[in-house]
């Protein structure tokens, strides 16, 4: 990939802006970065630029919610079996092309989009927490393996077990810190990951964490919900989109 100034440039402005919605909204910050990216660079492109500055955005949050041991203790068996299903996610992805992946991850788009439009107001019963958490994770890492999105059925799962609001943040940011970590080593052991995409990776993490900075006072004087409503309108269109070009390539 030749980074020239203008391909630069529009990177920069999709890190910024990423980091604005997710501090503005609470959405994962690669739900909104990558398909902005792979509609125009590829998904196999997109994938490892996204890493660093998702995970600067993450731990900005991370660390303001307290402490984390807790949600760990909770949580482990989800959280350790993500990076497996990301590095066999990843697998996939470097044997597939990258018109198939966008659709996939158009797809995965598309159903995040829908559920947190209708936001159901549903609770898992407690005894199905712990046999169900690994298969959630697993699953969770697989989608992230080959389409860089960390929120299904990750969110779904969580949101459905009406947790305090930071132990919610904190097992989120956790799994998608984990799995960017994992995704980082897939994606250089199938060559994606290579020495100027890592350059360009690190140095957007600046721009990650002052959109994120930004996107938080933006919350105090915007109406969230309408705000959060229109980029997932955005977002649907970006995920049919590709789905699209998928099918048209």
């Amino acid at each position: 990939m030749d980074y020239d100034a203008p391909t630069l440039a529009f990177v920069g402005l999709a890190f910024f802006v990423s980091g604005v919605v997710k501090g503005a909204t609470g959405l994962g910050y690669a739900t909104s970065c990558i398909p902005m990216l792979a509609l125009v660079l590829g998904i196999k492109t997109a994938l490892p630029l996204v890493l660093a500055p998702s995970v600067a955005s993450n731990f900005t949050l991370l660390v303001s919610t307290g402490p984390v041991l807790p949600t760990i203790r909770r949580f482990w068996p989800m959280l350790l079996l993500a990076p497996v299903g990301v590095f066999l996610g990843a697998a996939l992805l470097g044997s597939v092309d990258g018109a198939t992946a966008g659709a996939a991850l158009g797809a995965a788009l598309i159903a995040w989009c829908a559920f947190s439009f209708r936001r159901m107001d549903w609770r898992l019963p407690p005894q199905l927490e712990r046999p169900l958490a690994p298969a959630v994770g697993f699953s969770t890492g697989l989608v992230n393996g080959l389409t860089g999105s960390q929120v299904m059925p990750l969110a779904p799962f969580v949101m459905a077990l009406g947790l305090a609001p930071a132990m919610l943040i904190q097992v989120m940011n956790l799994s998608f810190t984990i799995s960017s970590a994992a995704m980082a080593t897939a994606l250089t052991r199938i060559g994606l990951m290579t020495v100027p995409a890592a350059a360009v990776s690190l140095a957007g993490v600046a721009l990650s964490v002052g959109g994120v900075r930004l996107g938080s006072r933006v919350r105090r004087r915007l109406p969230e919900t309408t705000f959060r409503r229109a980029i997932l309108v955005v977002l649907t269109v970006a995920g049919a989109a590709l789905i699209v070009k998928g099918l048209w390539s």
